[in-house]
């Protein structure tokens, strides 16, 4: 089963445009719905974003719409996080998951996916 392993994260500050990277480790993302969750302590973790496979529609949060864009490139087996506008609420540990066989109402439930990454720690301050 392939491994997400996430990269990108760091302390930035308001406004700022970091890149999230989501790499396939150990086999393709191919075939996968991918997704990015965010989790603050204290809190359940929380979605983000998702695409149902390479060139699938894309589900954004509220929260979130108009200022983070996922992208997927097939040829390096990585799904990409760009954020926009960046607010201090926007601080969290942000985590790429997997799955194959998750269900379109379930894409933004976090239990629907059996892969998970580490997390990388996304910190908005000025």
């Amino acid at each position: 089963q392939v491994q997400p392993v996430e990269s990108g994260g760091g302390s930035v500050q308001p406004g700022a445009t970091p890149k999230l990277t989501c790499e396939g480790s150990g086999g393709t993302f191919r075939r996968n719905t991918l997704a990015w969750f965010r989790q603050i302590p204290g809190k359940e973790r929380e979605f983000v974003a998702a695409v149902r496979g390479s060139g699938g529609y894309t589900y954004y949060a509220d929260s979130v719409k108009g200022r983070f864009t996922l992208s997927w490139d097939s040829a390096k087996n990585t799904v990409f996080l760009t954020m926009n506008s960046l607010k201090p609420e926007d601080t969290a540990i942000y985590y790429c998951a997997a799955s194959t066989t998750i269900i379109l109402s379930s894409i933004r439930i976090s239990n629907g996916y059996s892969s998970w990454g580490r997390g990388t720690q996304v910190t908005v301050a000025s």
